[in-house]
């Protein structure tokens, strides 16, 4: 007998939502190198996106784990897998090679062409568990530092790049306690010139 809404018969909605939902070839922080967890060796980021008003509009946040160091993307539009990737690669390949071991992300949606990513700068993606902000602490810290300059409920579309990177200067120029009140803009700068020394 025909269902209502035109279908000759019901669908298991549970076998449906198994597989709905998740994004292929996920590899899960626990596989994450364990030199990633204490924070003393630097290159692993954390990352994730602010949404704007109704849901249309986002800026993807990057924060490295050693040094709090921030960077912003803007990301026109809508929250295209392919432009995510894309657009995050080209902000990931300005860094010099060592500080791009990996970036840990939550399972959005926007992360689904991961592997594009990872094929073109060679920075492996790590996801989060489900419901485990923790788990990108420095990111969820930082995410509510920048809500003083992109307030919820506006438009984030209609911030340049200029305007983005002005911000994470900011972000970037402030002491914190975390690093015995230097900027972090100075120690990723340390880092950096200790490394090329070398």
């Amino acid at each position: 007998m025909a269902l209502r809404q035109g279908r000759a018969r019901r669908v298991n909605r549970s076998r449906a939502t198994s597989t709905r939902g998740k994004i292929l070839g996920m590899v899960n922080i626990s596989e994450r190198p364990k030199e990633a967890d204490d924070r003393a060796v630097p290159g692993f980021w954390e990352g994730d996106l602010i949404i704007g008003k109704g849901n249309q509009s986002q800026i993807a946040t990057l924060v490295e784990r050693t040094t709090r160091f921030v960077m912003l993307v803007r990301i026109p539009y809508d929250r295209n897998a392919e432009r995510v990737a894309y657009l995050l690669a080209k902000k990931m390949e300005t860094l010099p090679e060592f500080m791009r071991k990996s970036v840990t992300w939550d399972q959005g949606k926007e992360m689904a062409r991961h592997a594009e990513f990872t094929i073109r700068t060679g920075i492996p993606i790590y996801f989060c568990d489900p419901h485990s902000p923790w788990q990108r602490g420095s990111n969820e810290n930082t995410n509510g530092l920048l809500r003083q300059y992109f307030p919820k409920g506006t438009d984030l579309s209609l911030h340049a790049q200029e305007e983005l990177d002005k911000v994470a200067a900011q972000l970037n120029g402030r002491p914190r306690k975390t690093l015995n009140w230097r900027k972090l803009i100075e120690v990723f700068n340390d880092l950096v010139a200790s490394h090329v020394s070398r």
